[in-house]
C-alpha cells in the first residue's frame, strides 16, 4: 500500500511533469478505479474537510439536501445493484440523511459503508442504513443524540436535545424552592416557544429512522431485527451514556451496542482492500489538504461533484477510452479540468 508520504511524493512528480492542479484529480481517480477493480463493486467517496483545523463553515461540511444533487450526477452511468460507498463525514441534517438514504436504496440493494477513518453523527446513521459497514481498527462512529443550534449571549451553540431536556427537568425539581428561581431564570430565558417539543420530536427522529433503516436492511429477514434495530438505535442515541455529541465508537464497541452489535466487516481482514481503501483516503486527504475543495463526491469513473468554498465544480470523464468499469456509460481519463456549474 502507497503510504501518505509515498502518495504525496507522486503526486509531486505529476505536477513537475507539468499535470499541475490536475494531478491531485489524476491519483485520487486511479486509487478509486483501483478500488472498483479490487472489489468489483460500484464505488462512491463521500468525504469532506472536516478533520483538518481551520475556519470552514459548518455547512459546507455537513450532510445537507444539496447532497442528493452531487449523487444524481455520481450515479450517472453506474450499473448492478451493489455499492461500497466509502464515507468520512462529521454527519450534518437528520432530514437530509434520511433524503439520501431514500434515493441511495432506491438505486442499490447492496450497500457496504466503508469507513476509512470517521463517520459521526447523521453520517452514523447514514452508516446504519447499509447492509453492513467496514471498518479499521482506527475507525470510528459516533452517537446520534441531535443537536439544537441555541443562540446565546456567547453566541449560537450546539447544544444536546437530550441536555436541554434534563436541564428544564432539573430546574422543574429545584425551582419548588423559591430561592432558586433567581439563578434559573436567565437560562430558562434561552427557551423559545416549542423548544422542548423541538427536542423531543429531535430524538425521536434519529431513534426511528436509524431503528427502521437498521431493521429493513442491516437485519432484513431475522426474527430478531425490531428488538436489535431498537436496541442499537437507543444505545447510540443515549446522551446520557456517552456525555458529549463529538465521543468516538471504536470498531470493538459498534459490535457491541444494544447488546446486539452493528454488522461489522473488518477491514484488515482482506490486505488487498485495505491497500486499495487507504490509498484512496490518503488521495483525498491530500486533495483537502493541498485545494480548495471541501466535499467530494465522485465515482470510480472519474464523474465527480466536488464543493469548492462558494462555488460547486462537476467533473465528468472525457469522451474517449475509460480506465473504469464495464458497468459505466461515461469513458475517459479522470484528468479533465473542471467545469463550472
Amino acid at each position: 500500500m502507497p503510504t501518505w508520504s509515498e502518495i504525496l511524493a507522486e503526486l509531486n512528480e505529476l505536477q513537475k511533469g507539468g499535470v499541475g492542479p490536475n494531478a491531485f484529480d489524476v491519483v485520487r481517480r486511479k486509487y478509486l478505479a483501483n478500488l472498483y477493480q479490487v472489489t468489483g463493486r460500484n464505488v462512491i467517496l463521500y468525504a469532506t474537510k472536516w478533520t483538518a483545523p481551520g475556519g470552514i463553515p459548518p455547512e459546507l461540511l455537513s450532510i445537507t439536501d444539496e447532497d442528493v444533487h452531487g449523487m444524481m450526477e455520481v450515479f450517472h452511468g453506474l450499473r448492478g445493484n451493489s455499492l461500497d460507498l466509502v464515507l468520512h463525514s462529521p454527519g450534518g441534517s437528520a432530514e437530509a440523511t434520511e433524503a439520501l438514504v431514500s434515493y441511495l436504496r432506491s438505486k442499490f440493494s447492496d450497500i457496504r459503508v466503508v469507513v476509512p477513518q470517521a463517520a459521526m453523527s447523521a453520517a452514523t446513521m447514514l452508516a446504519c442504513a447499509a447492509n453492513r459497514v467496514v471498518m479499521g481498527k482506527h475507525s470510528s462512529l459516533g452517537p446520534i443524540d441531535p443537536q439544537m443550534f441555541l443562540n446565546t449571549p456567547l453566541g449560537q451553540k450546539a447544544v444536546p436535545a437530550q441536555a436541554i431536556l434534563d436541564q428544564f427537568k432539573k430546574a422543574q425539581d429545584e425551582c419548588k424552592d423559591p430561592a432558586l428561581l433567581a439563578s434559573w431564570l436567565p437560562m430558562l430565558s434561552q427557551y423559545g416557544p416549542a423548544l422542548l417539543m423541538e427536542c423531543e420530536n429531535a430524538l425521536k427522529l434519529s431513534h426511528e429512522l436509524v431503528s427502521k433503516w437498521l431493521r429493513e436492511y442491516m437485519f432484513g429477514g431475522r426474527a430478531d431485527a425490531k428488538a436489535k434495530a431498537d436496541a442499537i438505535a437507543a444505545a447510540l442515541a443515549n446522551h446520557t451514556f456517552f456525555r458529549s455529541h463529538g465521543r468516538h465508537i471504536s470498531r470493538d464497541q459498534a459490535t457491541q451496542l444494544g447488546g446486539y452489535g452493528l454488522v461489522i466487516e473488518n477491514l484488515e481482514t482482506s490486505q488487498q482492500l485495505q491497500d486499495a481503501v487507504l490509498s484512496v483516503f490518503h488521495a483525498t486527504i491530500l486533495t483537502f489538504s493541498s485545494t480548495g475543495a471541501v466535499k467530494i463526491i465522485e465515482n470510480h469513473n472519474g464523474r465527480a461533484y466536488v464543493k469548492i468554498a462558494g462555488m460547486v465544480v462537476v467533473q465528468q470523464p472525457a469522451p474517449t477510452e475509460s480506465v473504469g468499469s464495464p458497468q459505466s456509460e461515461e469513458t475517459g481519463p479522470p484528468n479533465v479540468p473542471p467545469v463550472q456549474s
